[in-house]
């Protein structure tokens, strides 16, 4: 919500148990709430002592006459959120940001645990289409009750689309009231205004970090800037382009995560999570991997990291290197890739959707890719990094 808010309101908070996160209303506000459509309500930015709870409403509808003469309609939103604050590291809360006496914002929450507790969360990506199987995904994180969930990009299939929006959040709705849900930006995001306004992350929200106890969870963007290539450049004018425009903003962030790296070198693990992938195994996208290996170079396995999470190829890809996991998760609803380009650095690579669970204890780190039946496809054990 980098771009656009339009209510904030900052709650101290003392009690392990609350409702009522807006200020009274009469009955005739509370009858057009009712019959407002909304989304949400949904979790963000989680931390020991605090969350804010976001939810827009419909404020009309944009209409559209096409060259054919159809009309197409475009809802528009208004965006909300409460700032709660003042809580108490791993309890549970209860909260309704409505009071209308219906169940519609009324949601639950565990702020993060202080200190070195187990815990577990969910990741999962491109959950973009096929609505039935993202629904499926879904479901099954849901039963695993994550402290938090990990969507590694493609959330939708257009970004600047609302409708895609709508479905999006109606088949999370279940999920992302009672549990913080953090993104990743991907190709498909569009860079879309409609993204940023819809989430409240950490950071510049393109790329970002927070912490759970004494894990780092570093979230990059390889989008960059929305900014296109003009199409009269000629090929040396476009690597010039990039080289000029484009590679500087990379190049500010990869000095970003050199530093939070450093800064964060005691951390017992580090997940770093980006969309395009850093192996791939489908063949058409084999040189583009390669070609960002290059330019961030050694950087996870100079720091030690515990695992990379990408999405971008759909289907589920282990690979190691130089003793970091790189983890495809994308098998969350797009449409499955074939493999057919395996990598010296596979360890597993299967054509299935999918999620992952990921548990965090003193000692280790315990990462599950589970099918969208719930049955184990791999199991990977990671160490503690000190």
């Amino acid at each position: 919500m980098k771009r656009l808010f339009s209510v904030k309101i900052a709650i101290l908070l003392l009690i392990p148990f609350f409702t009522g996160c807006t200020t009274p209303q009469n009955d005739n506000d509370k009858k057009d709430q009712k019959e407002t459509k909304i989304i949400g309500p949904y979790l963000q930015k989680m931390s020991t002592r605090g969350v804010t709870v976001c939810w827009a409403t419909l404020d009309g509808t944009t209409t559209v006459t096409k060259p054919d003469g159809s009309v197409k309609k475009v809802n528009r939103y208004t965006e909300h959120q409460t700032i709660l604050y003042g809580l108490e590291p791993g309890k549970k809360y209860s909260y309704d940001v409505f009071n209308d006496g219906t169940d519609r914002g009324k949601g639950t929450f565990t702020t993060f645990p202080k200190g070195t507790q187990p815990f577990h969360f969910a990741v999962l990506g491109d959950t973009r289409s096929r609505h039935d199987v993202h629904q499926k995904v879904v479901n099954e994180i849901i039963k695993e009750d994550p402290l938090f969930v990990i969507n590694t990009g493609d959330l939708v299939a257009h970004g600047n689309e609302m409708s895609d929006w709508e479905h999006f959040f109606d088949i999370n709705k279940e999920l992302i009231r009672n549990v913080p849900y953090y993104t990743v930006l991907g190709n498909h995001e569009q860079n879309s205004d409609n993204y940023f306004n819809f989430f409240d992350l950490p950071g510049n929200e393109s790329y970002y970090f927070f912490t759970v106890g004494d894990a780092l969870f570093v979230v990059l963007d390889m989008e960059g800037e929305d900014i296109h290539t003009p199409a009269y450049l000629n090929a040396e004018q476009r690597e010039e382009f990039w080289e000029n425009v484009s590679k500087r903003y990379f190049e500010k962030e990869k000095q970003w995560l050199e530093d939070v790296l450093n800064l964060n070198k005691d951390a017992g693990y580090i997940f770093v999570m980006f969309h395009p992938t850093w192996y791939s195994v489908k063949k058409s996208r084999t040189e583009e991997a390669a070609l960002r290996r290059k330019f961030w170079g050694d950087i996870f396995e100079r720091h030690h990291v515990t695992a990379v999470l990408n999405g971008h190829d759909h289907y589920y890809h282990h690979a190691r290197h130089g003793g970091v996991d790189y983890i495809v998760t994308a098998g969350g609803g797009a449409p499955l890739y074939d493999i057919d380009a395996i990598q010296p650095e596979t360890v597993k690579a299967v054509k299935i959707e999918h999620h992952m669970r990921i548990d965090i204890n003193n000692k280790e780190a315990v990462m599950k890719a589970i099918d969208i039946n719930g049955k184990l496809i791999e199991e990977i054990r990671v160490p503690r990094r000190h």
